[in-house]
């Protein structure tokens, strides 16, 4: 593998079909919540939804516990978006032993708020999401499962985009992919936005007048 193949893999289209394979390529497996309420896969969490997923497991003591902290204050920089139109993921890598009731503690221990939704399942089927996923394409890293806590993956599975990045990177880098995931937004809107940008930039005391044909910028 090219060293440069390596480093991009994650975050772009090597690791992902070229349209939504819907239950057939995500996997429809059946997993439980933190609150043991009996999800699938594919229908009940990815299926048209913009979702961010991380894997981790209760009591991983080094990355987890930061990662866990570092999401929360991403969850609290969305603004209500967590549960509305954002979702997020966390997956266990070890099954065995985090049952429901301990995902449970681990959420009530680190805080975490609705919109946040912990799974466990089957070890096959969760290896197999992992693989479908998050792989590095790198045999010596994608066996070893500890190498998948560090990273979120970023899906809007309504236009089919795919992003990612470090779980520990900056609240604001985090909150950038995230939103590389939202569908377009329309013209109008767009421009609204760049001219106020460049007005910001300009440190113009007034926005350009034209701005009100535009319609409403509610």
């Amino acid at each position: 593998m090219k060293r440069r193949n390596f480093f991009t893999d994650f975050a772009s289209n090597a690791s992902r079909p070229a349209a939504s394979g819907g239950p057939g390529y995500y996997t429809n497996a059946v997993l439980r919540t933190q609150d043991n309420k009996e999800v699938r896969f594919y229908d009940d969490l990815i299926k048209g939804k913009h979702v961010v997923i991380n894997f981790m497991y209760a009591n991983c003591e080094k990355a987890c516990p930061a990662i866990t902290s570092n999401m929360l204050k991403v969850q609290r920089e969305l603004k209500g978006r967590v549960g509305k139109d954002i979702f997020f993921y966390s997956i266990t890598l070890k099954p065995e032993e985090d049952d429901p009731a301990a995902l449970k503690e681990y959420a009530e221990m680190h805080g975490v708020k609705s919109g946040w939704t912990f799974l466990t399942g089957d070890p096959h089927d969760l290896t197999t999401i992992r693989f479908r996923i998050g792989r590095w394409n790198h045999p010596g890293f994608d066996l070893n499962v500890t190498q998948h806590t560090s990273m979120l993956r970023v899906i809007n599975d309504s236009i089919n985009r795919w992003t990612g990045c470090s779980a520990l990177a900056s609240i604001e880098t985090i909150k950038q992919v995230i939103t590389w995931a939202d569908p377009m937004k329309p013209l109008e809107e767009r421009i609204r936005e760049n001219a106020r940008i460049q007005a910001r930039i300009d440190k113009m005391d007034i926005l350009p007048t034209w701005l009100g044909s535009l319609g409403s910028d509610s």
